[in-house]
């Protein structure tokens, strides 16, 4: 589904960045053509500055996906999530941000849950980076307690890991 959204795109690398911002941080467009989170709305000029773009660009990105009835239904329904990642040593939690070998393969996340499991951790939230989004995705876990060595030990051991880095 993903390559289709980016290849509406296809021959607009301006338009291709507009799209893949609002993908990547789960921006909405409102029927009017507003970019928002929530009921936040964006102005075209900052989502223009982000993306390295005119801020026309934006203005036509909002009216090519209004104007298919594919990518208007995936920008009205996307939402966006707050991460703990970078607050949660703040908040005593722990924090296990994993590099996958390859990110598309299947079962990452099953292996990686049951080794945290075996540690009778719990798992406050699981994050991870879409591969058709992010050139170097990764998984990040919040965990209610600190991070013992021993689990990066057993992470560093999986197949589908190639690297466990902790907060």
């Amino acid at each position: 589904m993903w390559s289709e959204i980016i290849g509406k795109f296809k021959g607009m690398p301006s338009q291709e960045k507009v799209i893949r911002l609002l993908l990547e941080r789960g921006f909405q467009v409102t029927p009017e053509g507003h970019v928002c989170s929530g009921k936040i709305i964006v102005p075209h000029t900052q989502i223009a500055r982000e993306a390295g773009v005119d801020r026309r660009v934006v203005d036509a990105t909002t009216e090519m996906i209004l104007s298919d009835d594919v990518l208007k239904r995936v920008f009205q329904n996307i939402r966006s999530i707050a991460s703990l990642r970078d607050v949660a040593p703040l908040l005593g939690l722990g924090v296990i941000i994993i590099t996958p070998d390859n990110a598309q393969n299947v079962g990452i996340i099953h292996d990686v849950t049951g080794i945290v499991g075996q540690y009778r951790l719990s798992i406050r939230q699981c994050v991870t980076d879409d591969p058709y989004f992010s050139d170097d995705p990764k998984m990040t876990l919040i965990t209610n307690d600190p991070i013992p060595g021993e689990l990066v030990s057993d992470l560093k051991k999986l197949k589908s890991v190639r690297s466990v880095t902790i907060q």
